[in-house]
């Protein structure tokens, strides 16, 4: 944590001037208390139990000054779990200041940015590294450290990224669930670059809005946040070395909003020292509105993902067809859910997920998170969650 901290007043965002004008100040708090069953004992040693509860805290503090031109914002992050030591853990999700100008913002400190249109996977969001003990779903990030300065034009924005710092990935203890059978020795953790975790990646966006169509293009060149894995033996134990890579990327986004249609595509070419590919997911979805006269709204979506790499990819989706239906219920307690299921054409495995949400009066919100895995086969690579069937329900707090 403290390393972390250093790398956000290291970027500059605690050499600001303030500037005393009509400051505001806003604090709250989201307590998360999450229980989940699993059907089936995992299939490896220390995973012998069925249920997990968890609680973590989400406070978030927001100053605001110099007739709204500056902003600070911290978001800090803290979990116990039952099981996974690993997932017992504090982070700064974000510690960043902003200052906003007429035409152009300067973001400075630990953020999180998100790219991507789809649905399944989003193979151009390259900056922040993911969180998996936070759960399978790409959403959850590790605060980045970061200078970004974003130019807007009439003809698109424009942003700029240095990256000073990389943060590795995170992973399930060997008492945690939806892990890999062989768990990963952060010791062993080796780099390409021989400045290791404090390489300085650049990366350049162009986003812009026009007619009916939203498109992004971006270039990215430093660590990749997805590591290469290697079986070795530490301590007389099998054990995985985990190995970051230098890459060059670039990549586009586009989505078209067609009446009731939305086209959505994601294409990336990477080059590395070992490999060059691309990969792409493209898909689109239809929503059809207020269901019988209701205020319901029910969209369909189908994608498909494609890596050039094959069943020796990385990617969540290298062959495969996912299929979606999202229902918005558009009533005053934001109720929502979106099921799906992604076939893999390699192995004919099947995954299916779950989720819904629904406010519960004024402060609070109950989410329900259900997974099931079918794997095709044995050299699947979701075969190692084949006994993590599971079904989550969280309730949060806010203050």
């Amino acid at each position: 944590m403290k390393k972390i901290v250093l790398l956000a007043i290291g970027s500059g965002l605690l050499t600001q001037p303030v500037i005393a004008s009509e400051n505001y100040f806003e604090a709250n708090l989201k307590v998360s208390t999450e229980f989940t069953f699993y059907p089936q004992k995992g299939k490896f040693k220390g995973q012998d139990y069925h249920a997990n509860l968890s609680l973590a805290l989400s406070p978030d503090f927001y100053w605001e000054w110099n007739d709204q031109q500056d902003s600070l914002t911290f978001e800090p992050f803290f979990r116990k779990d039952q099981h996974d030591s690993s997932r017992s853990h504090a982070d700064i999700r974000e510690l960043n200041w902003v200052h906003l100008s007429d035409n152009w913002e300067l973001r400075t400190g630990l953020r999180k940015v998100f790219w991507g249109v789809t649905e399944f996977q989003n193979l151009v969001d390259v900056i922040n590294q993911k969180d998996p003990v936070e759960g399978l779903n790409n959403e959850h990030k590790l605060g980045q450290p970061m200078i970004n300065y974003s130019v807007v034009n009439d003809w698109g924005i424009v942003d700029l990224f240095l990256l000073p710092g990389f943060r590795e990935q995170t992973y399930p203890s060997t008492d945690g669930r939806l892990r890999a059978s062989i768990p990963v020795e952060d010791v062993l953790t080796t780099y390409e670059s021989s400045r290791e975790d404090k390489h300085i990646d650049l990366a350049a966006r162009w986003s812009h809005s026009f007619d009916v169509y939203d498109i992004g293009v971006h270039w990215f060149k430093g660590t990749d946040r997805t590591p290469k894995y290697q079986a070795v033996t530490h301590n007389d134990n099998l054990v995985l070395k985990a190995h970051y890579q230098q890459i060059e990327q670039v990549g586009i986004d586009l989505q078209a909003t067609v009446d009731s249609w939305l086209y959505k595509g994601e294409v990336i070419y990477q080059d590395n020292s070992t490999e060059n590919y691309w990969a792409t997911q493209v898909g689109f979805e239809y929503t059809f509105y207020g269901i019988q006269e209701s205020a319901t709204d029910l969209g369909v979506l189908l994608e498909a993902g494609y890596d050039q790499r094959g069943i020796t990819a990385d990617a969540l989706m290298q062959n495969d067809i996912g299929i979606g239906a999202r229902l918005a219920f558009n009533d005053a307690q934001s109720s929502s859910l979106l099921a799906g299921v992604i076939h893999d054409l390699d192995y004919h495995g099947n995954s299916f997920s779950l989720e819904a949400e629904r406010r519960l009066g004024d402060n609070w919100k109950a989410s329900i998170e259900a997974r099931i895995f079918s794997p095709g086969s044995s050299n699947d690579p979701s075969n190692i969650f084949d006994k993590d069937d599971y079904f989550k329900i969280t309730f949060d707090r806010y203050f």
